[in-house]
This record gives C-alpha cells, sequence and structure tokens, in this order.
C-alpha cells in the first residue's frame, strides 16, 4: 500500500464521455447520470483501506447531496487480474455489505479511468451542471485512516457548487492507494 495524492483541480475541464458497465449488469454513459446542479465522479475500489475507511461518510455525503439536485457514481478502476478482489463479483458483494447508495461501475479497460486523469482510490471529481470541473479533492482531513474531526470538504464543495455552480478556491488533495495498472 504506497499512499498517493491526487493532482488538485483544473477548473472547467469538461466531463469525459463514458459508458461503463453497472453492478446490475446495465450500461450507464455520463448523460444517464447528469445532475440537475453536479454530478460527483469518484475512483474506489473494494480493497483499498482508504476507501474503506471512508465509505460510510461517503454513502452519507451522497446522500446530502442528492438533496441539493447532485448525480453521483463510483467506477472501479483497478486490474482485476492482479486484483481479483476488486472484479466485478466482489464488487456486487462491496456494494450490498456498504448499502452503497450510487451506481458501482466497472473501468474493465481504464480508458476512462485515463480520461478523467484519475491517480488513487478513492478520487473525487466534482462538476457543476454545465460538466465542468470544480472540485477535485479529499472528502476529509484523515490521519492514519481516521478522520480528524467532523468537517466534510467534499460535502461543502459539492453544496457550492450546486448553489453557485463554483468550487471551493482552496481544496485539498485526495489522498490513497494508487491505481492498480494493467
Amino acid at each position: 500500500m504506497v499512499l498517493l495524492s491526487s493532482p488538485l483541480c483544473n477548473f472547467g475541464e469538461k466531463m469525459p464521455n463514458f459508458k461503463l458497465k453497472n453492478i446490475d449488469d446495465t450500461f450507464i454513459d455520463q448523460d444517464m447520470v447528469k445532475g440537475e446542479n453536479g454530478t460527483l465522479v469518484f475512483f474506489i475500489c473494494n480493497h483499498c483501506p482508504y476507501v474503506k475507511a471512508i465509505t460510510k461518510k461517503l454513502v452519507y455525503t451522497v446522500d446530502e447531496i442528492t438533496k441539493y439536485g447532485i448525480k453521483s457514481l463510483g467506477i472501479m478502476p483497478n486490474d482485476i487480474i492482479k486484483y481479483p478482489e476488486d472484479n466485478f463479483e466482489n464488487m456486487q458483494k462491496f456494494f450490498n455489505k456498504n448499502e452503497l447508495n450510487f451506481p458501482y461501475l466497472i473501468d474493465q479497460d481504464q480508458s476512462v479511468t485515463k480520461k478523467f486523469g484519475a491517480v488513487c482510490t478513492p478520487d473525487f471529481f466534482g462538476y457543476n451542471s454545465k460538466n465542468e470541473l470544480q472540485y477535485r479533492g479529499r472528502i476529509a482531513e484523515m490521519n492514519n485512516l481516521d478522520f480528524v474531526n467532523n468537517k466534510n470538504d467534499l460535502l461543502d464543495a459539492m453544496i457550492e457548487i450546486s448553489k453557485t455552480q463554483n468550487g471551493p478556491k482552496n481544496q485539498f488533495a485526495s489522498a490513497g492507494c494508487s491505481i492498480k495498472w494493467k
């Protein structure tokens, strides 16, 4: 496990097009998950200790931002041959065990992950209603896989985006395990 930090926000960058398989065997594209006031896309996986540590807060955050017209989805980017714990069947188990409240898609060829420029799990991308990137940062400050306080940077940023269509100027990089490339 190597801790890796994501780059900061490239404000205004357009959301890449994608069409990926959801855990229910349907296919979802970027237009199907566009929220009235914005969209949150994040890269997570089943085995990463950082993802496991934030999952409950993530589910809470998705519940809250839905009230503000934001839709969310997770993408699993890792090589499932080298990391079978992240395979499709285990994604379904992870989804059910953690009562996830968002589509959980698999990027089998990793092309979508590359288009987004994701580097770690978790890695968060918050877009406004025009699909312009306004947030690339952490869910909250952590130390040794524990939250430092009750602040939720991701929630605050997405609420700001829903109200103003702009993300906060001060953002902190997300940190987690590196994406497991083929």
